[in-house]
């Protein structure tokens, strides 16, 4: 029978993902440009194409902490912008562009992508989305499952910042983060399945492997999965965000959270967990409202400022951040929520100047400037 080990980390490492929007300068519309960049680069292991071609996936390898994060990504990043003005593209860092068509996009040549696009259909073509992936290390795969459930009830919290696709296809959706909305329409994306422990993690892979519903935990796509092959739990409901600075006070604040349950784990206290339909509810609000969203905290349906349990919640983890050495980054979400997220920025520049081409200006902009600030 298959038997899933889960490859447990001696710490809290942690490992970033950010798919990038491959830009043309003169359309300001995403641009063909993966494949492109990849030869360009030739032998390395922090760059991956993605289901469509105007999407450039960026890696850091294992990191001790978030500081080493901030270290590869700055490096990184300034050496794929340098390719990429020697192609004559530009990089945008959000959950949709604003108003480049999925029809227009191109699927990348592997097996995986045509094998999910001839599956899925329309809604695997419809993914012209961008996203943050962060994992964090875990010991086990009993305490990662234990966590996996608790992280589901701080969705909103997550989404809500990180909000920034109110646009698709040159409409506005009046959703902050329509991205999410899309990936849901995939069958094995969205809100995680509650789990009892990891054998049943391990018996519904069996069944869905089993059922050739999935080839590899790689296919189960939920908001937040565990991860054996790398032992961590990978937070997966984050919009692109479009500076440095916003990524990586992003990283601290889920690193964070995820040693903060893992601590009260370890101290054998109870992690509560919201009822299922409790979460839904309130990550269709971070999805429609993002930090001006009112969220259920009980199941008598008393609510609260989505924004004040953000607030709540930093507090909370000062004292995790100040041992992990990331408090200063973690304090940059507040900066984050005085500003607001991307999605109002984003429709601010479209009221005052009614062109999509300048939202987009402002995108790339902001992601190049917070790239070479760090330099």
């Amino acid at each position: 029978m298959m038997r899933i080990r889960f490859n447990g980390s001696s710490g809290p490492t942690l490992g970033v993902e950010v798919e990038l929007q491959i830009i043309d300068p003169e359309t300001r519309n995403l641009v063909s440009g993966a494949s492109a960049i990849l030869e360009r680069a030739g032998d390395v292991n922090n760059l991956k194409p993605e289901l469509i071609q105007s999407t450039i996936e960026l890696n850091t390898d294992v990191c001790a902490d978030v500081a080493a994060v901030r270290g590869e990504l700055s490096t990184r990043l300034r050496e794929l912008f340098t390719r990429c003005d020697g192609l004559g593209y530009q990089l945008a860092s959000t959950g949709t562009h604003p108003f480049s068509r999925w029809a227009d996009q191109d699927i990348t040549d592997k097996e995986r992508y045509h094998l999910l696009a001839n599956r899925c259909q329309w809604p695997a073509r419809r993914l012209m989305i961008f996203g943050l992936h962060v994992h964090v290390g875990i010991e086990s795969g009993e305490k990662a499952i234990a966590i996996f459930n608790a992280l589901t009830t701080y969705i909103p919290h997550l989404l809500a910042l990180s909000a920034s696709s109110p646009f698709f296809q040159g409409e506005e959706t009046g959703l902050a983060s329509c991205r999410v909305k899309i990936f849901e329409s995939l069958p094995t994306a969205g809100l995680p399945y509650r789990l009892l422990n990891w054998a049943e993690f391990q018996r519904l892979m069996i069944t869905l492997v089993g059922a050739g519903a999935i080839e590899s935990v790689r296919e189960i796509w939920w908001d937040i999965r565990p991860h054996p092959e790398f032992g961590t739990v990978e937070v997966r409901i984050c919009d692109g965000l479009p500076t440095l600075n916003d990524i990586i006070a992003m990283t601290a604040l889920i690193q964070a959270l995820v040693v903060w349950l893992g601590d009260q784990y370890d101290q054998g206290i109870y992690l509560p967990l919201q009822r299922y339909w409790i979460v839904r509810e309130n990550k269709w609000r971070a999805a429609r409202w993002a930090l001006d969203a009112d969220v259920i905290v009980d199941e008598e349906g008393r609510l609260e400022p989505l924004s004040e349990a953000v607030l709540r919640l930093l507090e909370s983890l000062e004292s995790v951040s100040k041992r992990l050495g990331s408090h200063a980054e973690l304090m940059r979400i507040r900066a984050l929520m005085q500003a607001g997220p991307s999605c109002a920025y984003q429709r601010r520049v479209y009221a005052e100047t009614g062109d999509f081409t300048q939202v987009v200006d402002s995108l790339v902009g902001a992601l190049r400037t917070s790239v070479f600030a760090a330099s």
